[in-house]
């Protein structure tokens, strides 16, 4: 088993566990029967073994000629856009992967903020170099990666003229409607499909998250092989056998104890954007209703010199999820020092990943000693197969948890409250009404 779930730690009993594995059943069967809230939008769960295989080779195809044609990709996307890719190239290749891989284009990822410094920075990063650009949004009217790729695009024709730009333009976006589609077909961009039943932060198994990955040389086969495998597992309805269902449950139960916020641990830099996307994933998908969990995140040891006192001493509403990789992909040993000045003898000879193992476990006994319930989320070793199955792991467990929270877990009506304002700010529609409500 690739990936599995330990919530020894977590003080909740086995009768509790069973307690709750009937509901766990009706919430599995509505994800799979697509009988509960939001069944427009499950078109993921079954993905793993429906994809469009052609156009699985049509990514790889051109992935293949932007690596052998540009020395910059950008992608433009905000939220399920950009953090699933964004999170897989961290995760698989590394910290520094723009700096290190020779083989790859550097990859900077735009339109997920509106500061001008940011996109300014970016101007001026890739003005003497080959481009490519990915621009990802169903509808294309969203603001933030719509005002980027308006200037991306304007430097891109200055760059390369009108037809030379449109062949280095790679669009993402819905099948058959919407703006960016419209501008598609009118620029002649070659398209990739964002289907209508598989919301943004359920993409990253799509064109969405798939399309960066193979440019940055990840094998998108061996992931997909992982999140075919994921549903073949949770397929499962059963608590003993569906890693899933532990992970849905161990959370719900823990909320129903008044633990209200959960924090997901790593202890790799390289993991901090998968808990970017993983905050998405449940923040957006549960926070509805006055219900839901509130996901955050740290990135160990690092933060055990920040947050460390809170989460041991604070307020007793947090519990952890801590992921742990097994097996590093490189290592370092400690090497002994004659005059030992730093004290760190009684180590030497040891290796980076097994003092890091260490600092895991000293930290859960004293976290948990503390009052905070830890669940530990084991993976055999990071690489592109596991990836896939622990992103689709944590999706079919937040479909699940949502379900089990009365909500639905698959739409985000609260999102529309900040653009409806700054749209209003902004002189596009609404600003009498929103100057009522301000007493303006």
């Amino acid at each position: 088993m690739s990936i599995s779930v330990s919530t020894t730690q977590s003080g909740i009993t086995a009768e509790a566990f069973e307690k709750i594995e009937k509901k766990l059943i009706q919430a599995h069967q509505k994800l799979y029967d697509a009988t509960g809230q939001g069944n427009d939008f499950l078109g993921w769960v079954n993905w793993p073994v429906e994809y469009d295989k052609h156009e699985f080779i049509k990514i790889r195809d051109v992935a293949d000629k932007i690596r052998s044609t540009c020395e910059v990709f950008l992608v433009i996307g905000i939220g399920g856009s950009y953090l699933g890719s964004k999170a897989a190239i961290d995760a698989l290749n590394g910290n520094f992967f723009n700096e290190l891989d020779s083989k790859s284009p550097r990859i900077y990822f735009v339109g997920n903020n509106l500061s001008a410094q940011y996109l300014q920075d970016i101007l001026h990063l890739i003005e003497k170099k080959d481009i490519c650009v990915n621009v990802i949004s169903k509808s294309g009217t969203t603001t933030e990666p719509a005002v980027a790729f308006r200037i991306i695009k304007q430097f891109m024709k200055n760059k390369y003229g009108k037809q030379g730009a449109a062949s280095r333009i790679f669009a993402t976006t819905d099948r058959s409607k919407g703006a960016l589609k419209k501008m598609s077909d009118f620029e002649g961009y070659e398209t990739f499909q964002i289907s209508d039943d598989i919301g943004g932060r359920y993409s990253v198994i799509t064109a969405v998250g798939l399309l960066p990955m193979a440019v940055a040389g990840i094998d998108i086969e061996k992931f997909m092989s992982g999140v075919a495998d994921g549903f073949a597992e949770y397929k499962e309805a059963s608590i003993l056998k569906n890693e899933a269902f532990k992970y849905a449950a161990y959370r719900n139960i823990l909320y129903q104890n008044e633990k209200k916020i959960e924090i997901l641990v790593n202890y790799e830099p390289s993991m901090i954007f998968l808990s970017e996307w993983w905050k998405q994933l449940f923040g957006e998908s549960e926070g509805k209703e006055g219900r839901g969990i509130f996901p955050a995140s740290v990135n160990f040891t690092a933060d055990l010199h920040s947050m460390g006192q809170y989460i041991q001493e604070g307020e007793r509403h947090i519990f952890e999820t801590v992921i742990q990789i097994k097996k590093s992909q490189t290592d370092l040993v400690l090497p002994y020092d004659e005059k030992d000045l730093d004290g760190l003898n009684y180590i030497a000879g040891k290796s980076i990943s097994y003092i890091n193992e260490k600092a895991l476990q000293g930290t859960s006994f004293a976290h948990v000693d503390g009052g905070v319930p830890n669940c530990l989320i084991e993976i055999d070793e990071m690489n592109a197969f596991n990836l896939g199955k622990l992103m689709y792991f944590f999706m079919i467990s937040c479909g699940i948890s949502g379900y089990l929270l009365g909500v639905n877990p698959f739409n985000q009506p609260g999102v529309e409250a900040y653009k409806k304002n700054m749209f209003a700010l902004l002189g596009k529609e609404g600003f009498d009404d929103l100057k009522k409500t301000l007493l303006f």
